[in-house]
């Protein structure tokens, strides 16, 4: 069963980028998911099996209640 994700959640990864950052936030779904990074702001896009097992740990976004 797919991982379900939203935009604006944050992926933890389970290797770090170049940068150092471990820390993904998702700005795109689909078939594909695209990834902004948290450390120095690249965004690529990976495809969803890919992603999913790469994943460690999915932190969902945080609502501001107004």
């Amino acid at each position: 069963m797919p991982v379900k994700v939203e935009l604006g959640d944050i992926a933890k990864m389970k290797k770090a980028h170049p940068c150092g950052s471990d820390r993904w936030e998702i700005v795109r779904t689909g078939m594909d998911i695209g990834l902004k990074c948290l450390g120095c702001g690249r965004r690529v896009l990976v495809p969803r099996p890919k992603f999913e097992k790469a994943l460690k740990m999915l932190e969902t976004k945080k609502e501001n209640p107004q």
